[in-house]
């Protein structure tokens, strides 16, 4: 740290992606990234797209993919912002609706904390109950802007659209951020909710289900009031955040959805397959509706299990903290699957 940085970030501690090593070919387990590529139909369009237009800045309104992706909820354009990731819209919401606070989950996406130490937002932490699940009531009527992500972005948890319902029509004073970066593989979006509610905000992202985590590619759905409440956010920073390959990305992908929701699908099974197969062997799992497990090794500790996978090539996610005893293990293909439970039967025996 150098002497020149501002003393209010001196004790900020930054959000440590999942790493990407390239000593070896790993089979990587631990960033929540899709196993299978974009649609083909994105391929192409991103083979014939506008490389000779590369020299002009980008439609800053996003307006084609504005109006796609309004119409696959059912709403107005006005409804919609893009930018560059979920991440890019998360930080607008801290930035735009915390001035009296924020409340989210003890145990949930990192970027969260990082984001309330940054603007100095005082934050609320609930604690997770039994079964690492989120009690609505702790999220009601507490007049702070409400973070949740939901599916949980740790433990994959997932509220039912009725309990999320209930944050927002409690907290009439305060806007619920929803944040669905895994909704697409298990869970029910809030989506519905922007035409009944004012305070409503879903936060989404092309990274999970659309296979297009390198394009950073995010929107939020809400009323048209918060909606230019980012925008005067993002236009304040940087309206050109979406570039021309992501628009064109993006627009290849909700035309061509089926295929995406078909990949979900074929994660959701083999989620599904793998929890089976890890609780056989001794594991606690939780009820993940997400694209991937989180796993309480047996005969081995959670570190030490991450470690001896490293060993073998294969990446999974220790979290430590809170979930010291636990481990995220993101579901891949099903040659994948098989290969961690292989590398799994293996290091029980030797334990």
């Amino acid at each position: 740290m150098s002497r020149y940085l501002d003393s209010k970030f001196a004790s900020l501690a930054p959000y440590v992606p999942g790493e990407q090593p390239k000593d070896r070919d790993y089979i990587k387990l631990n960033a929540n990234e899709s196993p299978y590529p974009p649609s083909p139909s994105v391929l192409e369009a991103l083979r014939t797209s506008e490389a000779a237009a590369l020299n002009l800045y980008p439609d800053a309104a996003c307006r084609e993919l504005s109006s796609l992706i309004a119409a696959q909820f059912g709403l107005g354009e006005g409804n919609v912002l893009l930018a560059n990731g979920s991440d890019d819209i998360l930080n607008f919401c801290f930035l735009a609706f915390c001035e009296k606070g924020v409340v989210f989950p003890d145990i949930s996406y990192g970027f969260y904390e990082v984001f309330a130490d940054l603007y100095h937002i005082d934050a609320l932490r609930p604690k997770m109950g039994e079964g690492l699940t989120i009690d609505p009531r702790d999220y009601t009527g507490t007049g702070r802007c409400v973070v949740i992500a939901n599916p949980n972005a740790q433990t994959g948890v997932a509220l039912p659209l009725a309990a999320v319902e209930g944050i927002v029509k409690g907290s009439p004073e305060s806007v619920v951020v929803v944040d669905e970066a895994y909704v697409d593989f298990g869970g029910e979006t809030a989506a519905p909710l922007v035409e009944k509610y004012p305070n409503v905000l879903v936060v989404r992202t092309f990274s999970k289900s659309a296979s297009l985590a390198g394009a950073r590619l995010g929107y939020a759905l809400g009323s048209e009031a918060l909606i230019e409440d980012l925008k005067k956010l993002k236009y304040s920073t940087n309206p050109y955040s979406v570039n021309r390959t992501a628009l064109c990305a993006g627009a290849a992908a909700i035309r061509d959805w089926a295929c995406c929701a078909a990949n979900c699908r074929r994660i959701a099974f083999e989620r599904r397959r793998l929890t089976a197969e890890l609780v056989k062997r001794g594991f606690e799992l939780t009820d993940s509706s997400a694209n991937f497990v989180l796993a309480r090794p047996c005969l081995i500790g959670a570190r030490e299990y991450m470690e001896a996978l490293r060993e073998r090539g294969i990446l999974i996610r220790y979290l430590g903290g809170a979930l010291s005893d636990w481990v995220r293990i993101t579901i891949g293909t099903p040659e994948q699957m098989d290969a961690l439970l292989a590398a799994t039967d293996e290091i029980l025996k030797r334990s």
